[in-house]
């Protein structure tokens, strides 16, 4: 099982939802994970699933929104990408700098991001992206994440999201509302929702499709 194979069932996915194929995230995972467990030969299936179906999610996210944010001028990276590679090119060096955060004394560090949405020419970046199958994994180090870039000139106009299946439903209602809906609402620039589940919308907790539409308003 590959990111290959997961983007092939994705398109599947297309192929019979159209462009609400999103919304079928956590039954694609579902099938991948059984697949994924065919393929398996090791001793813990379960370890392997989770770190895979970790890695492989945010990658499924960039292939759905890659051509729509290039359409608006825009790239898209993998964090990894600069957390770990050296010698970048002259234009990821930048986005580079452009992102790191101050500690002072301890140095200069990347928060910890998914994607990152920047403008090529200039490297300024736009929008990062957080994502996991669930808020109680994240949530709370993305609101950190958000206050620290808050905090400094350089950073502050960088819009912070969270992307999610919700597999647990803490985004679904506003009254009673969950502790990670909270973080949501007050500590990040909002989440975008991946599931089949109806949920009550608000200016920071919407499904899946307005992010593009978000993103457009956001540069105009």
């Amino acid at each position: 099982m590959t990111i290959t194979d997961l983007l092939a069932l994705y398109e599947a996915k297309k192929q019979t939802y159209g462009i609400e194929a999103y919304r079928h995230i956590s039954n694609l995972l579902r099938e991948a994970k059984d697949l994924h467990k065919a393929d398996f030969t090791g001793n813990d299936h379960e370890q392997s699933w989770r770190a895979f179906k970790g890695k492989n999610l945010e990658k499924l996210i960039e292939s759905i929104i890659v051509d729509e944010v290039r359409a608006l001028g825009l790239e898209v990276i993998n964090g990894n990408r600069l957390e770990r590679t050296t010698n970048l090119p002259e234009a990821l060096s930048r986005v580079k700098r452009n992102l790191l955060v101050d500690y002072g004394e301890f140095g200069c560090h990347l928060p910890d991001v998914d994607l990152i949405i920047y403008e090529p020419d200039t490297s300024r970046i736009v929008a990062l992206l957080s994502s996991k199958v669930t808020l109680r994994e994240r949530i709370a180090q993305t609101g950190y994440w958000k206050m620290k870039l808050a905090a400094d000139e350089v950073t502050r106009h960088i819009k912070l999201y969270f992307v999610t299946p919700d597999e647990d439903g803490t985004l679904t209602t506003i009254n009673p509302i969950k502790k990670g809906r909270a973080i949501v609402e007050i500590d990040t620039d909002g989440a975008y929702v991946l599931s089949e589940a109806t949920i009550e919308n608000s200016s920071k907790v919407k499904m899946f499709d307005q992010f593009i539409v978000d993103l457009r308003n956001l540069l105009s």
